[in-house]
Formats: structure tokens, sequence, C-alpha cells
């Protein structure tokens, strides 16, 4: 980035906008990397101006007050106020505003004003604002704050020019800074309705579509319907929409590996190349369609405004197992990994609540058991339809799901028992407006999902794969050895060894040595398993190997396990940082592994019996 470059920060509150607006302006000229010392998403973009103006953006963490209660929000008055190491303060702030609840906005926007740096407002979302008859006297109200104040639209292409050209001219003159202190910030709100009384007027205080969508959104009995009938369609979707694309990269995959055999000699770069990279990367890699499926809905789902309603919905049913409405955001998160999703609870400000939603958050099916799950089902489960509608394997991963949600909840519940606490825990949040999610950013959303899968496919899984294919290659059989030349390899070793303790649930030598690189990285499990029955011998595809070596009883005990085993060991050491004690981690870790013991076992046994 060049020296002589703007910079320029985006905040504002939650749901105003603002990382659409920072899309609008960026594009793909973007890089996502965290803050320095803490593992907190930071998104800078760049942007040239129509003078030639180099602009670099910065997307802060959303905050409500400068009064934080939350990591992201210190974060947000560091860089602001230039306190965070290694960031300076930006040449100027703009703060965003959702045009349609400037009553909520305002107070923050008053904070910022008294930083005394210079500072524009842009009152985003103004279409929506018109449709519901809300008028804003724009001049007035920034002849009344004291600082420039442009109309935008963040979803629409353009929608950011006069914000553009704002920003490309000269600085504006700040406002004087002002002492920011619990007593000076006590005036805010009855400035905030001076305001508003002085520059906007507004028929009703929300919109006549919203009101009708949350009458049956909200409702006590439909609104859960409609929340199970929702997730059931998306993971109904994973299988109709992504396996075909999952077979089409396996086959892919399978084809280049044949070929790639036919002209390689005879060796040990032969074997790592065909068992190890393309075996082992290639069947992870096949399952990125199917976890963008499910990302896609997600981020459809959060950008229409939908998750904070069914955050509400959720509220009561939660507190009844110990958790709280506000534990439904981190809990969702982690259905695409447990590590933001832990870290998602720091707005969780009860610490009793915290603790119990970092606990559970584990036993949300993360997308890196998506592979895991889609490889065994695929091998196991037919492909039949049920009633003439959904397909059974659908079905079975819906109930994986709900396996692993119905497991926080018993869990909830159980430490609400053993750390009671009388307290009320009343779920304040503000309700965004309904909205047609824009493809660009949800594109730009699978974008960087689908990287950091490929990242990981590249680091960790590629270097646990090599190590997996090394262990299961060397020392090679001696002379005159009967057994498959992998039962001789270090890998054979290990795994027969495992066998003993794991077998009483049904998991043979392969499946108990998977379990340890999937505790590095849970997708390794299915590079593992590529791996290790390739350099067996048994050529051709995985779920084929499995299906003539492993019993249906042993794949639903196995899957079972993966959705309540212990996480990863990042996942471990993030607890570790968030609450500050190995005693935590110990917990996770116990209980998810007697949990995950238990169920396979029973699984296993019964479905042997009714087999």
């Amino acid at each position: 980035m060049s020296a002589d470059a703007l910079r320029i920060a985006l905040v504002g509150n939650p749901n105003c906008g603002k990382t659409a607006l920072f899309n609008l302006l960026t594009g793909g000229r973007q890089k996502v990397a965290n803050y320095a010392g803490v593992t907190i998403e930071r998104k800078e973009g760049r942007f040239l101006a129509p003078s030639g103006r180099l602009l670099q953006i910065l997307d802060l963490p959303g905050a409500y007050s400068f009064d934080a209660v939350s990591p992201d929000e210190q974060i947000t008055r560091d860089v602001l106020l230039g306190n965070y190491p290694g960031e300076a303060a930006p040449d100027l702030i703009v703060c965003v505003a959702d045009a349609t609840n400037l009553r909520l906005h305002l107070r923050f926007v008053l904070e910022v004003r008294r930083l005394g740096r210079p500072v524009v407002l842009a009152l985003n979302m103004m279409d929506a604002a018109r449709r519901r008859g809300i008028e804003i006297d724009v001049p007035e109200l920034s002849r009344r704050l004291g600082l420039p104040v442009v109309e935008t639209i963040a979803v629409k292409r353009g929608g950011a020019q006069a914000l553009v050209e704002r920003v490309d001219g000269e600085l504006p003159v700040p406002a004087p800074a002002q002492a920011d202190d619990a007593a000076s910030r006590a005036d805010l709100h009855a400035q905030v309705r001076e305001l508003l009384a002085a520059t906007v007027r507004m028929p009703r205080r929300t919109a006549e579509l919203d009101d009708a969508f949350d009458r049956w959104a909200l409702h006590p009995v439909f609104g859960l319907v409609i929340l199970a009938l929702v997730m059931f369609l998306v993971f109904q979707a994973v299988y109709s929409l992504g396996k075909p694309m999952t077979d089409l990269i396996s086959d892919g995959f399978g084809w280049m590996g044949a070929h790639l055999a036919v002209w390689l000699p005879q060796g040990p770069l032969r074997g790592l190349l065909t068992d190890g990279i393309f075996t082992g990367l290639g069947t992870v890699l096949g399952f990125l369609p199917e976890i963008l499926v499910l990302f896609l809905f997600i981020l459809t789902l959060e950008e229409s405004g939908y998750l904070p309603r069914a955050a509400f919905l959720l509220d009561r049913l939660m507190v009844s197992v110990g958790l709280t409405g506000r534990s439904f955001i981190p809990l969702l998160s982690s259905f695409a990994c447990a590590i933001p999703g832990i870290m998602g609870t720091r707005s969780i400000t009860d610490p009793r609540d915290r603790l119990a939603t970092i606990l559970v958050a584990p036993l949300m099916t993360c997308s890196a058991r998506l592979p895991v799950y889609a490889l065994l089902i695929g091998a196991f489960i037919p492909a039949h339809s049920v009633v003439g509608v959904f397909n059974l394997q659908g079905l079975v991963l819906f109930a994986l799901y709900a396996a692993g949600i119905l497991g926080a909840m018993a869990v909830g519940w159980v430490m609400k028992r053993i750390r009671r606490d009388q307290g009320e825990h009343a779920l304040l949040m503000e309700l965004p407006s309904y909205r047609l999610p824009k493809a660009r950013d949800v594109g730009i959303g699978l974008y960087e999902r689908g990287m950091i899968f490929l990242k990981r496919l590249t680091g960790v899984i590629l270097a646990l794969t090599v190590l997996m294919w090394a262990l299961s290659t060397f020392p090679a059989p001696p002379l005159g050895a009967t057994e498959p030349a992998i039962d001789y390899s270090f890998a054979g070793h290990l795994g027969h060894w495992l066998a003993h303790p794991f077998s009483p649930i049904g998991f043979n030598w392969q499946m108990s040595l998977a379990l340890i690189p999937a505790f590095a990285a849970r997708e390794t499990a299915v590079a593992a398993l590529a791996t290790v029955y390739a350099v067996g011998g048994d050529a051709g595809q995985l779920a084929p190997a499995l299906a003539a070596h492993v019993s249906l009883a042993s794949a639903l005990s196995l899957l079972v396990w993966f959705a309540y085993a212990p996480q990863c060991m990042s996942t471990l050491a993030v607890i570790k940082r968030e609450t500050g004690t190995w005693r935590n981690v110990v917990v996770s870790f116990g209980y998810q592994f007697v949990m995950a013991y238990a169920a396979s076992f029973l699984v296993y046994h019964a479905a042997r019996t009714l087999a």
C-alpha cells in the first residue's frame, strides 16, 4: 500500500450495511487478516478515486458505543483513537448509519464526532427509507451535526457515488474534540431526540412488510415450524445441489491419478503423488461444492435479516436449557467453524452464559465435519427418495446436525443444574429490516470461505496427508511377508494398537488411525482414510473401498463419533485463550470424548442387533 494513500475507516452499528458498502467500493481488491495479537477479522481494501487518488479502506468491527463491552468494540474505539498497537489513526472516518433507523444509529455518530477527527456521515439504505415514506432533511442534519452528510445505497451499483465524490475532495474540518466519559455521554439520547425532531419525518417506526413477515416468522408456534423447515431444506440442498459437483471433482482426480501412474515409474514419488496427493487431497477437495452450498444458504439467511429473528425466536427455548438467545449467533457461526463461534461469545455479557456457550459450541457440526459425513453417507446410505420428495441421504445429514444441536441442549441443561443462576437474562437486540441478499456480497463471502478451505487444504491438510502417506509406506515389509505391506508400516503398527480401545465401538484399525490427524483438522480424516486404503492396495475411489471393508454398523458408529467427538486442537487452544484456564479445556475435551464414545457404542451395538 502506498504511503501517501488516504486511510479511511468505515464504522457503524451492526446491520447498518457497512460491510456491503465496503464490498461495493473495494470489490475484489480486498485482503482479510487478523488484528495483531487477537483473532478478530479485519478487512482492508483499495479504491482508486476518479482523481487518481488511492484510498485505503478499513472495515472496522461493528460497535454500538465507545463504552465498549466486547473486544470488537474495544478494537474499533482504539483504532479510531490511534491507540491500537501498530495501527495508525485513520485520516478520515466514514460513519455509516441505517437511514431507516436513525434513532438507534445517531447516538454512535455523535460519539464518533466527539473524537475531533474528520468525519463523513453516510446515510445508507436511502432507497428503503424512501419506500417507507421516511423524509430526511439532509442539509439541515449536516448543519446541526457540523459534518458532511451523503446518501448511499450499498446494494446498488453506483450507490456510493456521492460518498466517493466527497472523500475524493478536501478533508472535512473536524469538530472540536470533547471528553469521552460516562458523564459526557449521558445527554446523547436527548441530542438524538432533538436531531430527529428537527430533521426526520417518519410515518411509522417499522415497515409494514417487516411487520407482515414477522407475524409469521416470530410466531411462537409457526415461527419454529418455519425455522425447522428452512434448516431442513438447507441440508437437503447440500446433497441435491453439491453432490453432482463433488462426484465430478472426485472422478476428475481419479482420472488424473490413473493417467499419472501410467507415466511415472514404480517408486516412492509415484506412490506419493497417486496415493497421497491425488487420492488424499483430491478426495477432500471434492467436498468443497457441498461446503459452499451450505455457506450459500447461511450467508443468504444472514443477509436477508432472518438470523437475528431466529435468535429472538429461540431465546425462551435456549434459556430453558441453560443458554440464551444471544448464544444463537455464535452457535450458528460454529456451523462454519467453532473458532469464530467461540470468539463470538464475547458479546455475551453474563459470564455463566458465555462459558456455557463456549463449551457447547464445539458440538455444532462445523464445515470440517461435512467431508466425513458426505463420504460415509454416500458410501453407506442409498440415495432413495422418501415420500417421493425428500432424499434419504439429506435426511441422514439433517439428523446428524440435529444430533449436535440436541447434544448441545442436553449439555446446557446439565450445566444449568450444576451451576444454578437466578439472574435475569433478558434478550435485547435490534431486528434489522428484511432485504433481498445482494449477489455481490454473497459471492464475496463464498469466495472468502472457499479460499480459507483451500488454504487449509494446501497447508495443514497437505502436510498431514504427506505424513500419513509416509507412515503408511515405510518401513517396507520384510522378505517373505505374508500380510499386506501396509500392516508392517508405522501406520499399520499404530493403527492396530489403537484398534484395541476403539474395537468396542466398531472401528477397524484404519478408522482408528484416521482419528489422529482428525484431531488437527477434521477434514484430514477423509484424506487419511483415502491414503491408507490406497497404499493398502485398494484401488479406485474411497467410498467403494469403505463399503467393502466396513460394516454399516461401524459406519454409523463413526458418523455419531464425529457428531460428538472432541474438537480439533485449534479449537481447544481458543477455549484456553478465551477462558484463561486449562480446566475448561480439559472439561471440554473430556465430556465430548465420553459423549462420543458412549453414543457410538450404543449406535454400533443397536445397529448390529437390528441388522
